[in-house]
């Protein structure tokens, strides 16, 4: 079965920092680009990072920019997203995906149409 695993979510206090991983089980990531995103109640999904399958070319989004680093180790099959400093408004839940074919990291992130998708984990920070 393919599939992709989040884990690493929690509740933590405002300026607190998680690390989420996104494990992918079925098929490797070697050849596809990653994708964090995370859907908040009453809110569009929003498009976090997103990571090249090379680790050559990253995108971030403004809200996260500076705050949170996409990453990934294609000998674990798994993906990374470190939070830092994060804010109430940082609370939802936070998807990974994966696709073999991306035109930009960018697009990606901004316009998802992903093959594969996780089902999320969830983020509450405190005030």
């Amino acid at each position: 079965q393919l599939q992709l695993v989040e884990s690493g979510g929690g509740l933590v206090q405002s300026g607190g920092s998680l690390r989420l991983s996104c494990a992918a089980s079925g098929f490797t990531l070697d050849n596809h680009a990653i994708g964090w995103f995370r859907q908040a109640p009453g809110k569009k999904r929003e498009g976090l990072a997103c990571i090249s399958s090379d680790n050559g070319n990253t995108y971030y989004g403004d809200s996260v920019k500076g705050r949170f680093t996409v990453s990934r180790d294609n000998a674990k099959n798994t993906a990374y997203l470190q939070m830092n400093n994060l804010q109430p408004e940082d609370t939802a839940v936070y998807y990974c995906a994966a696709d073999e074919a991306i035109t930009t990291v960018r697009t990606m992130c901004l316009f998802p149409a992903l093959d594969y998708w996780g089902r999320g984990t969830q983020v509450t920070v405190s005030s």
